[in-house]
């Protein structure tokens, strides 16, 4: 059973920075595809970042694109999002998700993870 645990989301001041994580278990994220999604109350889910399973390319929504950063570490089977800069419009729900594939994806993930809240405090 294929498992991905977010972390790291909370209250921060705006401007302030996270770092989110996201651990994956019960398969390798080699040859998988990973990307951050987001949903704030209200609203619904949106792309943040994507990257390729090498991490040689990655794929920004534009609304964080400078800000923020997706990183993956294959042989720890984790996916980081570093966000800085950080809005109060950043306050949302942060889920992680998988796919197959050798490309960088904004849409038709396989897997979820449940989610870390940020809320960024103006």
């Amino acid at each position: 059973q294929v498992q991905l645990v977010e972390s790291g989301g909370g209250l921060v001041q705006a401007g302030g920075s996270l770092r989110l994580s996201c651990v994956v278990s019960g398969r390798t994220i080699n040859r998988y595809a990973m990307g951050w999604f987001r949903q704030a109350s209200g609203k619904e889910r949106e792309f943040v970042a994507g990257i390729s399973w090498t991490g040689g390319s990655t794929d920004y929504a534009d609304s964080v694109k400078g800000r923020f950063t997706i990183s993956r570490d294959n042989a720890r089977n984790t996916v980081y999002l570093q966000m800085n800069s950080l809005q109060s419009e950043d306050t949302a729900v942060y889920y992680c998700a998988g796919r197959p594939g050798l490309g960088v994806y904004r849409e038709v993930y396989d897997y979820w993870g449940q989610g870390t809240q940020v809320f960024v405090s103006s």
